[in-house]
């Protein structure tokens, strides 16, 4: 008699407790994030160009992780809440480069207690050890998938 293959056991996959613990820290960020007006997608903008020095949107969106579209629209709700503007960039007209308001570093300076508070509920359940070992073992499962985070 054939073996059969055992059941699919969701709750045993790795996917199931990769997509709970992100959504878990997803969700606790975001209801502070609102309480400034931001969103995960404007909140990781605003780190771009304030901590990275990030000024082109094709490099906000490469850092993020999302489409040109999706970075257009979100830039667009940052400029119009007054966290930062755009200028035609020097040599070619057509670029644009962003540049935070104080309004922008003030969001940031405010937002980024929100964020180290969130990320610190899951890494005190954790030893520094593991936190660094977990935080090797997913940048190793996402190695090679840079190209697939636009469609996220």
């Amino acid at each position: 008699m054939e073996s059969e293959t055992p059941p699919y056991r969701l709750h045993d996959s790795l996917g199931y407790w990769l997509s709970v613990t992100a959504r878990l820290q997803e969700r606790r960020l975001d209801e502070k994030l609102r309480e400034i007006g931001l969103t995960r997608i404007t909140w990781c903008l605003l780190l771009g160009v304030a901590n990275e020095g990030l000024t082109q949107p094709s490099e906000l969106a490469e850092f993020v992780g999302i489409d040109r579209t999706a970075t257009s629209r979100a830039l667009r709700q940052l400029e119009q809440a007054g966290l930062l503007s755009r200028s035609s960039g020097t040599g070619d007209r057509r670029t644009r480069q962003i540049h935070l308001t104080d309004e922008g570093y003030e969001a940031v300076r405010i937002g980024t207690p929100f964020a180290r508070a969130n990320g610190d509920v899951m890494a005190a359940r954790l030893g520094e050890a593991e936190t660094v070992e977990l935080r090797r073992l997913l940048r190793k499962l996402a190695e090679g998938e840079e190209a697939q985070l636009s469609h996220l």
